[in-house]
């Protein structure tokens, strides 16, 4: 589904609607500002349900905080633009975790469609051992990654088929969804029919740059017209609905610019699910995989349906996407949940795309990212950090390596690793890895506590507003004021007054120690293996780290008495040294007019 790319635009269809059957499960309904099960307010509009005020994004104590990536399409194995996603998925998963909020983290692969089955042909195998293996790269990648998901749907999964139907057959009763002869220029690539105004020369497809093939269908159709007042209303009342709010405009102008009926089946593709009244015929790819967002809160337990899957924690908090998904994400969805009758999903994301040394990626270039190869050099902390932290989120951002060792050796190893390692240095040295006295009594008074305490809550605004970079900033701030702090007070120079510097000195140290404890739990959901190394050098088990919450940056964990672990470096800086190559007697002469070759080694900090 991720790589899917840009939105269907189809030629004007004539609307053939029926009147709309009722649904039971509506029918206890009021006719203005009901409150259903999740404690949204909606009201009905022709046999749909839709959100009409920013109530219903009212978050409830009570309810699950569901947060969703693309399901990542399966024609190719995994890429750094899918990476990012859900790196930035799973850090905002973490801190809803340190809220204390129960989170159900939802990722998984679109296994179905054309281009699926094209692909495992080209490599001489079945569409579902294709399947399988790409699916199963993406969980082992996730894994490095350190990608804590609860849920991991595959839509070739027999219980999202059957969700997938019987959520078909609701539209279906509901009018809308009709029959009819579709001509038009089709991209495999994109799965979709292009508006030939839109092609390059020789009908071909701006994005993949391959001639769009004349084709001639006979399909279902999803009446997405209908929808359009009912849409406009939900983006004007609610500007969350979509973010960021340049995100939001997009979609109004798509909306405002007139909404046309889109294909949902295909007649010449065997690889997907049936459609329930019409086995020659397969469920359009996008109307399959955005229903594993439901299917995937399925029990495996239970008897798969529609409602059993609701009731486990929809609505979505938060669907994270790529940009160039949007409009399948904030139209086309949002439309078939109304139709279906179920609630519409809080809100929808789209984030910016990723650039190398300013450049478009592709193969093409030889310029692409693959996630698995920097995650073996440089360390999933290190990937997650530079990537959150120095991309905008919502916006485009760029990679070089240079920027990324830069940046990460000043932030990672020289501002947080460097000041923790020489400061339980000075603890073992002085006072045998012990906390002398609480760090509540040891900065009454103090600047630095000040400046921490309001550092860490604006952190956690920004956390809360998705603003993962200025997250970011703002927990280095509290490393480089730890870093001024323990140069400003040498707290060596008064350890060598003897008593008189002592307990000055052993106060200056708990207080660095308690910023850096805050750091650990601050900067967890970006860099959560940094972070356990942090905590666990301060001398905590990695349980205590593991049911560590936000209240815990509150001033005044460490205690007296504590004792810290052996000072060890928690990250090594990345280096690019030059080392002499290797010579014999036969090739000196030769290595002497070869330049040498810059190897990458790793040096702690």
């Amino acid at each position: 589904m991720a790589c899917r790319v840009q939105y269907s635009i189809h030629n004007s269809l004539r609307f053939f609607s029926s009147s709309p059957s009722s649904l039971n499960f509506l029918s206890y309904a009021k006719p203005h500002g009901i409150r259903f099960r999740n404690s949204k307010y909606f009201s009905i509009s022709n046999g749909a349900l839709y959100c009409t005020c920013s109530a219903a994004y009212t978050s409830n104590a009570a309810e699950p905080f569901v947060l969703t990536t693309p399901l990542y399409y399966v024609n190719a194995p995994p890429h750094m633009g899918s990476a990012y996603t859900t790196i930035a998925a799973d850090a905002i998963a973490r801190f809803q975790r340190l809220l204390g909020k129960k989170v159900i983290f939802i990722t998984g692969t679109d296994e179905h469609g054309e281009k699926i089955a094209s692909a495992a042909a080209a490599n001489g195998s079945t569409p579902i051992k294709h399947c399988d293996s790409v699916s199963q790269a993406y969980g082992a990648l996730w894994r490095e990654l350190d990608i804590s998901y609860d849920k991991f749907i595959r839509t070739t999964n027999p219980n999202h088929e059957a969700i997938v139907k019987e959520f078909y057959s609701r539209v279906l009763a509901n009018g809308d969804i009709y029959r009819a002869d579709y001509e038009g220029l089709y991209c495999v690539n994109c799965e979709e029919y292009k508006d030939e105004k839109e092609l390059l020369e020789n009908k071909c497809c701006p994005v993949h740059l391959k001639p769009c093939l004349d084709r001639k269908e006979d399909n279902y159709f999803f009446a997405l017209s209908k929808y359009q007042k009912q849409l406009e209303e939900i983006l004007e009342e609610n500007p969350d609905f979509v973010q960021p709010s340049y995100r939001l405009h997009e979609v109004q102008g798509w909306v405002k610019n007139g909404l046309r009926d889109f294909s949902i089946s295909r007649a010449s593709v065997d690889w997907g699910i049936p459609v329930p009244s019409d086995v020659k015929q397969t469920i359009y790819v996008w109307f399959d995989a955005l229903l594993g967002y439901i299917s995937a809160l399925s029990e495996e337990e239970k008897q798969p349906s529609l409602q059993n899957a609701i009731s486990s924690g929809w609505p979505a908090s938060l669907h994270l996407i790529g940009k160039d998904i949007l409009r399948f994400h904030a139209v086309y969805w949002p439309a078939m949940l109304m139709s279906a009758g179920v609630s519409l999903p809080k809100k929808v994301f789209g984030h910016g795309f990723l650039t190398k040394d300013g450049l478009k990626m592709g193969k093409s270039l030889g310029n692409t990212l693959e996630p698995t190869d920097m995650v073996h050099r440089f360390g999933p902390d290190a990937v997650r950090y530079f990537f959150l932290k120095e991309v905008e989120f919502g916006n485009d951002g760029d990679y070089s390596e240079e920027r990324f060792i830069n940046i990460v050796n000043a932030n990672l190893a020289n501002t947080i690793g460097n000041l923790l390692n020489r400061t339980l240095g000075l603890l073992r040295k002085n006072c045998q890895s012990t906390i002398a006295v609480d760090s509540a009594i040891a900065a009454e008074g103090n600047a630095l506590k000040d400046a921490v305490e309001k550092l860490v809550e604006k952190a956690r605004q920004h956390y809360e507003n998705l603003e993962l970079s200025s997250a970011c900033a703002t927990v280095l701030e509290i490393g480089s004021a730890g870093n001024v702090y323990i140069d400003e007070k040498a707290p060596w120079s008064l350890f060598k007054q003897g008593e008189s510097g002592f307990t000055t000195a052993s106060k200056d140290l708990t207080i660095v120690l308690e910023a850096m404890r805050i750091v650990a739990i601050a900067l967890s959901p970006i860099t959560p293996g940094l972070s356990l190394k942090i905590y666990t050098q301060l001398g905590y088990s990695e349980d205590q780290f593991s049911s560590i919450t936000w209240s815990e940056t509150r001033w005044g964990g460490l205690k007296q008495g504590h004792v810290t672990a052996p000072p060890n470096p928690v990250f090594s800086r990345i280096d690019l040294e030059t080392e002499p190559t290797k010579t014999t007697d036969d090739t000196k002469k030769t290595s002497k007019k070869k330049d040498k070759q810059k190897t990458q080694k790793v040096v702690e900090a």
